[in-house]
């Protein structure tokens, strides 16, 4: 992606030279405006980058007065090159956050669908068993950690807690998880919960590697570990709301 950044524009100023005699350079800068857009796209910052020093530099070495130096003599040519490295930094970063938001986007779908298969899982009667291992390897991947088990009981292991609310704590201390990571020296414990009561826990492993799940991602955590809370409660305590 580099080298078309970098080659891109070049292709684009040579291919123009035998006209620029009476080809407008104003057109020829939109058209290096359209490969800085389709290099960007990409959403690398880099690239883009590139690409608006590139179509810069050979604008003004192969289009603006006088040609084959890096000097301008006219006033609009001048500022035509400004504009192309503004424009690309500009479009650069629209497409950076263009990814972003589509990457997000997926991101909330696979979660939807994960609860929403577990929801499934539970209507249709899948074994505890089955559905503990199933939100298992969800919350791997929601939570991008390294791995988890379940206890059952209403013990506390008395560790780093995943609260209903996302709020990670430790003891009466709220962690900073989108700034400092899960922690990694201990199992963080994620509880499940039915009905006011707590029927287990999920212990957290986030040992190798630091992950920051956002609010987001921890809710999810919490709401496929209620399913399972679900499961494992009576008939008669799954007509209560859960607490």
């Amino acid at each position: 992606m580099l080298t078309a950044a970098f080659a891109g524009p070049l292709v684009v100023c040579a291919a123009l030279i035998p006209f620029r005699d009476g080809f407008a350079n104003a057109n020829a800068a939109l058209l290096l405006v359209l490969v800085i857009v389709a290099v960007a796209a990409a959403g690398l910052r880099s690239a883009g980058i590139v690409a608006a020093l590139s179509s810069a530099v050979w604008f003004d070495l192969l289009l603006a007065p006088p040609y084959y130096r890096l000097t301008i003599d006219r006033r609009d040519d001048l500022e035509m090159t400004v504009l192309l490295l503004l424009i690309g930094a500009v479009v650069t970063q629209i497409a950076i956050w263009g990814r972003r938001q589509q990457a997000r986007a997926s991101r909330q779908k696979g979660y939807l669908d994960g609860v929403l298969t577990t929801s499934g899982a539970v209507a249709s009667g899948s074994s505890t068993a089955e559905l503990i291992d199933q939100v298992g390897a969800q919350l791997i991947v929601v939570l991008r950690i390294d791995g988890c088990r379940f206890v059952p009981g209403e013990f506390r292991c008395r560790g780093p807690l995943l609260n209903h609310d996302g709020s990670v704590t430790r003891g009466s201390h709220e962690l900073k998880v989108e700034r400092d990571g899960l922690p990694t020296n201990a199992e963080i414990e994620l509880p499940v919960q039915h009905a006011g009561r707590t029927r287990g826990r999920f212990l957290l492993t986030a040992a190798t590697r630091v992950t920051r799940p956002d609010l987001e991602q921890r809710l999810v955590a919490v709401a496929l570990a209620d399913q399972v809370g679900a499961a494992l409660s009576t008939p008669a305590e799954q007509q209560q709301p859960s607490g």
